[in-house]
């Protein structure tokens, strides 16, 4: 059986450091093995100490966690239930007989990797399938500066997680499973007749059948096969439910990858639905749920079970989609299942307005950086590009890159090269945008596209986001010639006064337009307001009254509007009726307005900027309350009207 390339990177230290470091790693194995059923021994706290300084820096040390099973979890390095035991046994004793052969005679000796191939035949898994879907090819990162420690070692585990995570979709039983699911014949018999139709239409196509198949199935996986999750409808009573804190995994939670388990709690029956977040795509396939990162999961499995050549993309600002391999293009084509788009690159820089850093490709046979595939401001992404160094970033790529293909036959490897060369070709020149790739969102509710600032206008240089309410007099508020809102920010709900007290859940659906801004709860200084995105520069929100469309117009107006700033943190805001623009201050105070007397519609709009450090976004806000200020309003508006 081939050397582990972890436990050979590892004896390349010296013989002090390999056995300080094979200690730390027994330890490790020895007590999953002792205890498999004690939680606390199956983690590993990234920022913990021991961990970062004597394992972190080592060469090969973190590999050899990832080779033993270990994945990457929030803070952690997690091993989960599925993982091998016998693949965690072969790296062990591996380690071990590295380290018995360096003691050998209580003298040091000078490292081998005959021993360990030794063992590692010895102790090879009866299932070269569980093998295969377990193993990875890792790498040691280029030893970072010590400001960069930290950063450069989340990055290098998800790195590293993800090229790892890539080698499921290759395992045939699943992918047979997967088929079972997929319409083939369906799929590839709408895709024979719409290439026919391209062919006919103009016989100089150069697309391929296959170019066809992705389309199709990118439509049937939105369409007819996986479904969106905000929240959960409540288990009991089938009612609307809110996010609340996270729950506790279960043992078969953690056995599908999901370290993650979110309580979505009814406020009726006070009774919470826990959505396990899996990240095993077999899970997916029976779950058929979730949100873009099962999305993209599930569907690169579907285009590997179909045969198509796929990679699992992973952008740094939270999105994930797959890529497919257009043989008839000799391009790699951007595919989000999420979307059902294809061919649309710039969606997230120019659609959703996404500040990209870092977009990373993983695949079977290697890790390719291709942010710039998605961007046509390059200086504008390489000044956000800070989380590790350039040179760093290169030279791990190109280790993973040597581990993973040392396998490879040289034609495939000549294959490689050249489809790279193309790519790097095409980063060169900046795309321009297609009127395709303009608009905003459109998966997800409007909540939860707001609060992710990706609803974004489709005209280029253009920063406003249309959520479109407008509020109108209904009858009975044209009868008594009043309009009477407020908003509390604890509630999260607006309450029409005016209107036998209707209520409106969620501080979007009354919002006319908004641009980088949400809801922030903060469940340890039990405070709620509303704040830019983070990372952003801008904020803006506004809410739009309109009476003409009832014959009516304004006789007074009053409001109130709170905001807070903090160092250097900015809100400004301002009415808008017309060509008449009026400033006012949000002290809390309620305030009249003259100036809209005789008017028949105005928009409030707040604007937040400034702030210092990265955490800017948060040093202006809107309608800051305790979570315990359940009967105080943050907004409120009072507008008596007249016959216009």
């Amino acid at each position: 059986m081939a050397v582990s390339p972890a436990v050979t990177a590892l004896c390349e230290n010296s013989n002090e450091v390999f056995l300080d470091v094979a200690k730390l790693l027994l330890t490790y194995a020895d007590n999953i093995l002792r205890y498999p059923n004690e939680e606390k021994y199956r983690s590993i706290r990234i920022g913990n100490p021991t961990f970062s300084t004597k394992l972190l820096p080592i060469k090969g040390a973190v590999e050899c966690l990832f080779e033993m099973g270990f994945e990457e979890a929030e803070t952690h390095l997690v091993f989960p239930a599925s993982a091998s035991v016998e693949q965690l046994k072969l790296i062990r004793e591996s380690i071990a007989a590295e380290r018995d052969q360096r003691l050998q005679g209580g003298r040091l000796v000078q490292p081998t990797t005959q021993t360990v191939a030794a063992s590692a035949s010895a102790s090879a898994p009866e299932s070269s399938a569980a093998a295969a879907a377990t193993s990875t090819q890792p790498v040691s990162p280029l030893p970072p500066q010590p400001s960069s420690l930290e950063s450069s070692m989340s990055f290098f585990v998800t790195v590293q997680s993800n090229f790892q995570h890539v080698m499921v979709y290759e395992n045939p039983e699943l992918q047979q499973k997967a088929r079972s699911h997929i319409p083939h014949q369906q799929l590839s018999s709408a895709a024979q007749h719409k290439l026919k139709d391209a062919k006919d239409a103009d016989p100089e196509c150069k697309l391929g059948i296959e170019d066809f198949l992705v389309l199709e199935l990118l439509r049937w996986f939105k369409q007819d096969f996986f479904s969106w999750v905000d929240s959960l409808p409540c288990s009991h009573c089938g009612g609307v439910t809110q996010i609340a804190s996270s729950l506790s995994p279960s043992t078969d939670d953690l056995r599908w990858g999901a370290q993650r388990v979110e309580n979505h709690y009814c406020q009726e029956c006070k009774l919470s639905t826990r959505f396990p977040r899996y990240n095993n795509p077999e899970k997916l396939l029976e779950t058929r749920r979730g949100r873009c990162g099962e999305w993209a999961n599930c569907f690169t499995l579907c285009c590997r079970a179909l045969g198509l050549e796929a990679r699992y993309i992973w952008d740094s600002t939270d999105h994930v989609w797959t890529e497919i391999y257009s043989v008839s293009q000799r391009r790699w084509l951007h595919c989000d299942s999420c979307e059902n788009v294809c061919d649309q690159p710039l969606l997230y820089e120019v659609g959703w307005g996404k500040k990209l850093a870092y977009v990373l490709a993983f695949s079977k046979d290697q890790v390719v950086d291709v942010t710039w595939r998605y961007s046509c401001k390059h200086p504008e992404v390489l000044s956000r590009r800070t989380s590790v160094q350039e040179a760093w970033l290169r030279h791990t790529i190109n280790g993973l890159n040597a581990s993973r293909q040392q396998s490879l036959n040289p034609d495939r490897l000549k294959e490689l090269t050249e489809r790279l060369l193309v790519e790097l070709v095409e980063f060169i020149s900046p795309k321009r945008p297609k009127p395709g790739e303009l608009g905003g969102r459109n998966s997800g509710s409007l909540a939860w596209r707001v609060a992710r600032g990706e609803t974004r206008a489709a005209e280029p240089g253009t920063s406003t986001q249309a959520a479109g309410y407008v509020f109108t007099p209904t009858e009975k508020e044209k009868s008594d010639r009043l309009l009477h809102v407020c908003y509390s920010a604890t509630k999260d709900q607006y309450c029409r006064l005016s209107n036998s007290s209707e209520v409106i859940q969620s501080w979007d659906q009354c919002v006319w337009r908004t641009e980088s801004v949400y809801r922030k709860v903060e469940n340890d200084w039990q405070m709620v307001y509303i704040a830019r995105t983070e990372g952003s520069s801008v904020g803006r929100i506004s809410w739009k009254f309109d009476f003409a469309p009832v014959g009516m117009k304004i006789k007074s107006v009053s409001i109130m509007a709170s905001s807070q700033t903090f160092h250097t943190g900015k809100v400004s805001w301002h009415l808008q009726s017309g060509q008449i623009t009026t400033e006012f201050s949000g002290d809390g105070k309620m305030q009249s307005f003259s100036t809209l007397c005789g008017s028949s519609d105005f928009i409030i709009v707040a604007e937040l900027s400034g702030g210092e450090g990265e955490t800017s976004w948060q040093h202006s806000q809107l309608f800051r309350q305790s979570l315990k200020e359940t009967e105080e309003s943050s907004f409120e508006i009072l507008i008596h009207l007249e016959d216009a």
